[in-house]
């Protein structure tokens, strides 16, 4: 399942079957890549919360026209 938080600036990806997972991100990287190209200042910001959770969201953190991942225990 892919949430839209705040307008299409963020997405939460949840899964319950981890054979979907790859393409769950990927469907919410470019739906943040979409936006992102709008604006060409953010870049995208990918967090796992769990093994099942995931956020996806544009950031200012990141570089215009890259992705990074992070954990957050």
């Amino acid at each position: 399942m892919i949430s839209t938080v705040e307008d299409g600036l963020s997405y939460v990806v949840k899964v319950t079957d981890a054979s979907v997972l790859d393409d769950y991100l990927n469907s919410a990287v470019d739906l943040a890549r979409q936006h992102a190209a709008k604006s060409g200042i953010c870049g995208i910001l990918v967090t796992r919360h769990a093994h099942d959770t995931f956020t996806v969201a544009l950031s200012e953190a990141v570089p215009f026209g890259e992705t990074r991942e992070r954990f957050d225990p």
